[in-house]
């Protein structure tokens, strides 16, 4: 059974609907997806991205990932190898990317992390300015199995402004797990 078909029958079977939709010129940008609370939200956002449709859809992967014999797999489902022991080259690494690629959706977790944080990851918030690319919030509702989908936005100069746009889309929405989400941070 093709990929496509099967995440399609997943997300029917389980019950999940989009609200909003994926505008359809954008053809670069940084989707931060959360709350990020559980293994879960991995497969129901690949599913997402076959239902929305989403094209050209990536995750980052530390190049490892790439090397072993499950490289294949890793490359088949979008995954895009980064050398994270240079945290300060990590950010270059990824806007180079957006800079060699015509088409290039990057889909990552503003807090880094299944965990409880304290405050979220600032990574795509730079990879989306430098690069120039809109960022698109993706909210996945666990309590009413919906994804939310916001309208595209460009950072400010505010970098805190951002952040508390952001905090304010996510912070109602639960996750799987929804202690370990961002309501305690908006």
């Amino acid at each position: 059974m093709p990929a496509k078909l099967f995440w399609k029958l997943y997300w029917k079977l389980s019950g999940w609907k989009v609200n909003g939709r994926w505008p359809p010129d954008v053809r670069k940008a940084v989707i931060i997806v959360g709350p990020h609370t559980s293994s879960w939200d991995v497969v129901t956002g690949m599913a997402a991205r076959s239902v929305i449709p989403i094209p050209h859809a990536h995750y980052l992967g530390k190049k490892e990932l790439f090397k072993g014999p499950f490289g294949w797999f890793f490359r088949a489902t979008g995954g895009v190898p980064v050398d994270r022991d240079s945290k300060n080259r990590l950010v270059d690494q990824v806007v180079e990317e957006f800079n060699i690629r015509e088409n290039f959706i990057l889909a990552l977790s503003p807090e880094g992390t299944r965990k409880r944080v304290d405050r979220l990851k600032t990574g795509f918030w730079h990879i989306a300015k430098q690069a120039n690319v809109p960022i698109v919030m993706a909210g996945l509702d666990f309590s009413k199995k919906e994804l939310i989908l916001s309208e595209p936005f460009f950072t400010c100069d505010d970098q805190e402004a951002d952040i508390k746009k952001i905090l304010h889309f996510f912070s109602p929405i639960r996750g799987r797990y929804p202690e370990l989400g961002m309501g305690h941070l908006g």
